[in-house]
């Protein structure tokens, strides 16, 4: 255990943000370089080492919390470091974009405000990479084997680390031109920037791990040729498919997915454009969706200088306490204040939009919503509330339905999806191909990182067993009960 008495001596601290009017200049995260290491320590105190440590549960990738909270305690920071590699490939980007479903669970967070679990894990990892003590972990021998990893994101490049470093030959194949997947282009930089996964590709390389971008599977190379070339494969190409909103307008000129949105932006910061094709600059910006994605469209709306910016949400606003049907350790969903809201703009709880209105060059100018309610367990428009609001950028950030049906992969490699219209797969997390698995949202369906890098692990580890015949790499730890997590 830490501190016996930490939790009762210190209350919860977390990183600070640089001002709002200073950060909006810049494309850099927001919180203030340094600032958590001097406070970790005591925070990481906080934690009780409680005799069944529910964090673990609510955990996908069943970080073993309570001892690397010991380890930043004592500031063991290289101690602290393996622990938490044992069970999590990148905690640099689980620190930054996790929402801590950990914390959630956390045993302090029944009457107390609970251990600052996420500011510890970036605080470990940023240290050991300061240290020195992030090295890449070569093979000792080769399978003589090969794999291909199809997508570039957490769930991708956590199969790749685990099955090369089991020995096996791994390309990793990338539809964009850089590695990354949703971490490159749908992550905002001012939410992680991109040094952070440059440093692990390079890590990766020099594990052995190929890659190769800008080819598209099942476009670009067709399925059944990839699965000739390699004695298995790893699926782990997303959920891409966005929810559109078919209303009256849709057509209209200036509205967008958010994924044709934040990527431009995106690639401003890689160097790519001097400014952005799709941009904010000037214009009223209307966000539909209320979850982190729209969240990452306000903040980049922001940064491009919109003349306003209002999120619109076809749900009720969420509580600021736990509902009862919610109690701990489940994930609640809270009414949560981003960085991207403290820097501005509006939220509207309970509206749907109806149709769109648009100048005779057929550009977006206004947006017609109307007040919703449940009558009967539906969502209904609400006489007399219909109104407009101006909208010369409108971007979708509704969700996504499913892996990409598009392209071709799911069919000519002949695959079987689940009533959800994701790839099926058993519990190896093997499709009903042999020889080729699926792992993150592909097979799961839109989800949170920890769920994608720790499906990322499982299904390596599928993957190894089905080459070895026994697999050399670690089991994967599981929750014991999935209801606990959303």
């Amino acid at each position: 255990m830490a501190d016996p008495k930490g939790f009762l001596n210190h209350g919860r601290e977390v990183a600070k943000s640089r001002p709002v009017d200073v950060r909006l200049k810049d494309w850099n995260e927001v919180y203030v370089p340094g600032s958590l290491l001097p406070i970790i320590s005591k925070q990481a105190s906080r934690c009780m080492d409680c005799g069944i440590p529910f964090c673990h549960n609510g955990c996908p990738l069943g970080n073993l919390i309570p001892e690397w909270n010991d380890f930043a305690y004592r500031e063991d920071w290289s101690a602290a470091s393996e622990r938490l590699h044992a069970t999590n490939n990148f905690p640099e980007f689980t620190g930054r974009l996790c929402p801590a479903p950990c914390e959630s669970a956390c045993v302090l967070g029944i009457n107390q405000p609970a251990v600052t679990i996420k500011n510890v894990e970036v605080s470990i990892i940023d240290k050991a990479w300061d240290s020195g003590d992030v090295e890449p972990q070569a093979p000792e021998r080769l399978s003589g084997k090969t794999v291909a990893v199809i997508g570039s994101g957490p769930a991708g490049l956590a199969a790749a680390q685990q099955l090369t470093r089991a020995g096996h030959t791994v390309a990793v194949y990338e539809r964009a031109d850089r590695v990354g997947g949703l971490l490159r282009y749908g992550i905002p930089e001012f939410k992680m920037e991109k040094r952070h996964i440059n440093r692990r590709i390079e890590q990766m390389r020099a594990e052995g791990t190929r890659f190769r971008t800008g080819i598209e599977i099942g476009r670009d190379l067709r399925a059944t040729d990839l699965k000739k070339r390699y004695d298995a494969i790893v699926i782990a190409a997303g959920a891409t498919t966005a929810r559109d909103l078919p209303v009256p307008g849709r057509e209209l000129k200036g509205i967008h997915q958010a994924m044709e949105y934040l990527p431009l932006a995106n690639k401003v910061q890689e160097g790519d454009y001097v400014a952005p094709p799709i941009t904010a600059e000037g214009k009223h910006v209307i966000v539909i969706g209320g979850g982190d994605t729209g969240a990452d469209c306000v903040g980049t709306a922001h940064r491009q200088g919109a003349a306003s910016v209002t999120q619109l949400e076809i749900m009720p606003r969420p509580g600021e306490d736990r509902a009862p049907h919610q109690p701990w350790p489940t994930f609640p969903m809270l009414y949560k204040v981003t960085s991207a809201h403290e820097e501005g703009g509006e939220r509207v709880y309970s509206v749907s939009t109806t149709h769109f209105e648009g100048d005779e060059d057929g550009n977006v100018q206004w947006l017609h919503l109307s007040e919703v309610e449940f009558i009967d367990g539906k969502l209904t428009p609400k006489p007399g509330t219909e109104r407009k609001i101006p909208a010369q950028l409108v971007t979708l950030a509704m969700g996504f339905t499913g892996t990409d049906r598009e392209n071709g992969l799911v069919e000519q490699f002949g695959l079987d999806l689940d009533e959800r219209g994701n790839i099926a797969r058993d519990a190896d997390f093997q499709t009903n191909v042999p020889g080729v698995f699926v792992a993150g949202d592909a097979g799961r369906g839109q989800s949170l990182i920890v769920w994608a890098i720790a499906e990322g692990r499982s299904a390596a580890r599928g993957c190894d067993r089905f080459l070895t015949g026994a697999s050399e790499l670690p089991a994967p730890i599981r929750p014991t009960d999935r209801s606990l997590m959303v």
